[in-house]
């Protein structure tokens, strides 16, 4: 499961934008396998954030790690050619995940999806009496 699609990109970005990105030949057409490389990246870099505080992958997947993971996966399309305003939102959107992960932020989701993981737990266990009043 993802966190974007290839048409979550077009919606926010415009197949223009997203074809010269992706086609390495004409820049007129979008390359899904580019996509789904960008789209899986991005996925992986927001699980590293989220994986601390939250079960994954997330479902149904909140509206705002949508964004981030298109965000994300712009930027990794952009490659070498990244513009300020796509570094920024890129830059945002880390920051956005980073407090995710130290709970300084929550995304709203319920909790039936989003238990935090078991980290470092304790666990305590009861045996028998040592002493009982019978033995006395």
């Amino acid at each position: 499961m993802t966190y974007a699609t290839q048409q979550n990109l077009i919606d926010r970005f415009g197949q223009t934008e997203i074809a010269q990105l992706t086609d390495r030949t004409a820049g007129t057409t979008i390359d899904a396998t580019v996509v789904a490389k960008a789209l899986a990246d991005a996925d992986g870099e927001i699980n590293g954030y989220l994986a601390i505080r939250y079960t994954l992958p997330l479902s149904p997947v909140p509206t705002i790690i949508e964004r981030l993971a298109c965000d994300i996966a712009r930027y990794y399309l952009f490659e070498d050619r990244v513009t300020e305003i796509v570094k920024a939102r890129y830059d945002a959107a880390v920051k956005f995940l980073a407090n995710v992960s130290k709970g300084v932020v929550t995304l709203g989701v319920d909790s039936a999806s989003a238990e935090p993981a078991a980290a470092d737990s304790v666990q305590f266990t009861t045996g028998q009496k040592v002493f009982a009043r019978e033995d006395l």
